[in-house]
């Protein structure tokens, strides 16, 4: 036999496999517009907050500014921070008012940023941009910019900025919605959940989901993934059932807001009229009676956003406004209606797209809303009420 069959077969190595690089995260030009564009008017807003704090010291002889982050500290985030530093239940009343996920959220960004003021900032500005993008992609390559930008210069966009809710729940709920679009009905309902433990708005999109749940999908294999949409109720109904252990009372988070708010039951016509008493003059202080007033706008704008989607057989955000409505209308009197308006995403895309077929629109929304947001910050920042 030949010494060459007796010795081993070379053994063959392969050559080592180049190292996948790191998947970069690209962003389109879309993505770049509306960053650049979330970016500069954030910009423009603490430019606006470093003028109130200098133009409306606490004391009007005051020789040194207020703080900066001072004028950050308003309404609704006082509730916020003690929730989240203390608790509920802990001496401020109708803390129960306020649904646990900003809180809970604020509380863990607090580990890494000790003011709370800037935590609550914080939150506000990556979530904010989370929710831009979503909302472009809502809106569509065509109109998505624009969209953004008409939603932030909207007159209640000092409340995207401040550490309140709005961010938070927008970077849920339109990520939510656009995947119920794209028939992922599981992460849908995940990301609705969390959104209502933010806010019980929350609710009302996971109405409007199962609307378009519905409307998307007759009788099919695909019906076995409508138990998913009954996840955005845990969240409410565990926050209930903790009220109920500490107060007895299953209904405290309404009797919380019935007392904090005057959010008593009302007919529509009856709170349309305690609140069109209050916007006339001579009934309360003037600046209170210019914010009924825009109350009162605001709703005739709700109106006018449900007929439209009804109009294009859009039912399941119909169905979300007109919840909106419902809820906010049938009080004493109408309360943070125009602050709802940063949460009705087809209002900014529909004004979008119309300002987009006409020059004369896009001039007239502009000139109308950009003095309106500038006013609504001012009062805000400088401790007025802006609803």
């Amino acid at each position: 036999m030949p010494a060459a069959l007796l010795e081993a077969p070379p053994v063959r190595t392969q050559p080592p496999l180049p190292a996948r690089p790191l998947r970069r995260i690209r962003l389109s030009a879309l993505d770049r517009t509306v960053l650049r564009t979330y970016v500069l008017t954030r910009a423009g807003l603490l430019v606006t907050a470093y003028c109130v704090a200098r133009l409306f010291p606490a004391r009007p002889d005051d020789k040194q500014a207020r703080p900066l982050l001072s004028v950050w500290q308003q309404w609704d985030w006082a509730h916020y921070r003690t929730i989240a530093e203390y608790g509920y239940f802990h001496g401020a009343d109708n803390t129960e008012a306020f649904f646990p996920g900003f809180p809970l959220v604020l509380r863990a960004v607090h580990v890494v940023v000790p003011d709370w003021t800037l935590a609550g900032l914080l939150i506000s500005f990556v979530s904010g941009g989370v929710a831009m993008l979503a909302l472009a992609r809502i809106a569509g390559p065509l109109v998505g910019g624009r969209a953004v930008l008409l939603l932030l210069l909207s007159p209640c966009a000092v409340f995207l900025a401040a550490g309140y809710t709005e961010s938070l729940f927008l970077a849920l709920a339109l990520p939510a919605w656009l995947a119920a679009r794209r028939g992922n009905w599981a992460l849908a309902a995940a990301l609705t959940a969390a959104a209502t433990a933010v806010r019980v708005s929350g609710l009302f999109l996971a109405a409007a989901l199962l609307v378009q749940f519905l409307v998307a999908h007759g009788p099919g294999r695909r019906w076995r993934r409508l138990p998913w949409l009954a996840l955005p109720a845990v969240p409410a109904l565990a926050y209930t059932a903790y009220l109920h252990a500490r107060t007895g009372d299953w209904m405290a988070w309404k009797h919380a807001q019935e007392r904090g708010w005057y959010r008593t039951f009302h007919w529509p016509w009856e709170a349309w009229a305690n609140t069109w008493n209050a916007a006339s003059e001579g009934t309360y202080a003037t600046g209170y009676a210019l914010l009924c007033q825009a109350e009162l706008v605001a709703m005739l704008l709700g109106l006018g956003l449900f007929a439209w989607l009804l109009r294009g057989r859009r039912w399941a955000e119909a169905a979300y406004v007109a919840l909106t409505l419902w809820a906010l209308g049938t009080s004493y009197w109408y309360t943070s209606i125009p602050r709802a308006t940063l949460l009705w995403w087809p209002l900014w895309a529909g004004l979008a797209a119309w300002t987009l077929r006409s020059q004369r629109a896009t001039y007239v929304c502009l000139c109308v809303l950009a003095p309106l947001s500038t006013l609504y910050a001012v009062a805000f920042l400088s401790g007025r009420w802006a609803g």
